[in-house]
């Protein structure tokens, strides 16, 4: 086994050009939005977890890191590229300072392994896209519920465990917040107490750390109105082994490239379950998608589009629309018929960085507030120098980029990676006139 690195960050910007329709057949990696909580759920749990279909993403690796700085091993199977095996060292060091945690949204998972491990757990504030605050009092209230005291500082903050209390913590969440009932299911995990958590989050995101736990024992049951989980009488003796699902906002993106371009193409490893609202999305703008085992196929070549407009609105409830989607989705609305309609109140910062960057492109988009924007096609995008200044602007930008006219170069490359490993390598892969360039 080899032991998992932090990778540096490349400095190139690419380089876009409209060419043929899309086709062909690609694979998307695993969901970066799913390896970061379940690479913590493994940590939590206390015993090897065999993980696998984990992506190679900036943040993932970071997560890596991270696990190692604190006490676990991350280790690769020989010839298994995309699979870790998670496991705790015997003995435990003071606690460590994570500096590097700044760097990712998702170290807030890790508290709830640190209070198992050392009692106490200390991180600086959330850092990631900048896309609107990082929220982390509904954090401190699940904490608060299991009985842990929380201190904060502008450099970051601290949670305390105090766990000797016995019994079901009940916790009812204003809003489906992900990280909220992430943070209560692994604190309930690692103190081995029931849970019944109202209105909680169940994107598929949520939805796979559950059943993770489910594999190993416990009793989960959700609805929309209320979650519960109850620890098992005995753990299982087998081994964990968990695998990442396939990235929905992957497939999302490469989905609007290939629509854009009027392309026919497969795009395996994403379930269709996990994208419905997007596909719902696909086909109100009248380009026809097909969920099949394990993957999607993308026909733009055969119908027409609709010209009836969109209504993209980000949704925390569970049928809703997931707001990493809007983004492609703008994008690909730009160059069809009808007046279309975006919000994204769930990351308010989010249309501060996309719209100015797709106006370089010659975009026209109404803003009607800072998180709702309003734009009618086609219109006819023409190439410029644009930034990725967050992971998602980044991947719409591409999407745009294949229909403009002329070359468009994005860089902040460093921010694409952080969700993508190889986003251009599998456009290249279904006919996009893609390279990277080093400046």
């Amino acid at each position: 086994m080899t032991t998992a690195q932090a990778p540096g960050a490349a400095a190139e910007v690419i380089a876009v050009r409209p060419g043929p329709p899309l086709a062909g057949t690609v694979s998307v990696d695993g969901s970066k939005n799913t390896a970061l909580p379940l690479l913590a759920t493994a940590a939590a749990l206390g015993r090897p977890v065999r993980q696998s279909n984990v992506p190679d993403s900036t943040d993932v690796q970071i997560m890596l890191a991270l696990l190692q700085q604190a006490g676990w091993h991350a280790a690769q199977p020989v010839g298994e590229p995309t699979t870790y095996v998670i496991l705790p060292t015997e003995s435990s060091r003071g606690l460590p300072d994570l500096a590097q945690a700044a760097h990712i949204r998702a170290s807030y998972y890790l508290v709830p392994a640190l209070l198992a491990r050392y009692g106490q757990a200390r991180l600086p504030w959330p850092g990631g896209c900048r896309i609107g605050a990082r929220g982390m009092e509904l954090h401190f209230k699940v904490y608060k519920a299991f009985g842990d005291r929380s201190l904060r500082d502008s450099s970051g903050y601290g949670i305390q465990a105090h766990t000797s209390r016995t019994g079901t913590v009940s916790i009812a969440l204003p809003f489906r917040s992900r990280g909220a009932t992430v943070a209560a299911t692994l604190r309930a995990l690692t103190t081995g107490r029931p849970l019944r958590l109202g209105q909680p989050n169940l994107s598929p995101e949520v939805l796979s750390v559950l059943d993770a736990l489910s594999s190993v024992g416990w009793e989960t049951r959700a609805d929309e109105h209320v979650l519960t989980l109850s620890p098992p009488s005995s753990p299982p003796a087998a081994p964990a082994a968990w695998t990442v699902p396939g990235d929905k906002i992957e497939a999302a993106t490469l989905a609007c490239a290939i629509a854009a371009t009027r392309g026919t193409a497969r795009i395996n490893g994403v379930q269709g379950k996990d994208v419905g609202p997007f596909m719902a999305a696909l086909h109100q703008l009248g380009v026809p998608v097909h969920a099949e085992p394990n993957g999607l196929t993308v026909r733009a070549q055969e119908t027409a589009p609709t010209g009836r407009p969109l209504r993209a609105i980000a949704s925390l409830s569970p049928a809703g629309l997931d707001a990493d989607f809007e983004p492609p989705l703008m994008a690909l609305a730009l160059g069809l018929p009808g007046t279309h309609l975006f919000a994204d109140a769930i990351n308010p910062g989010r249309h501060g960085n996309l719209l100015p960057q797709l106006t370089r492109l010659g975009a026209e988009i109404e803003e009607i507030s800072p998180t709702e924007c309003r734009l009618t096609g086609p219109q006819r995008l023409r190439g410029a120098g644009v930034e990725a200044t967050d992971i998602r602007t980044g991947s719409a930008l591409m999407v745009a980029g294949l229909t403009a006219r002329g070359v468009t170069t994005i860089g902040g490359l460093d921010q694409l990676r952080r969700g993508h490993a190889n986003l251009s390598g599998k456009l290249r892969a279904l006919g996009a006139d893609i390279c990277e360039v080093t400046p």
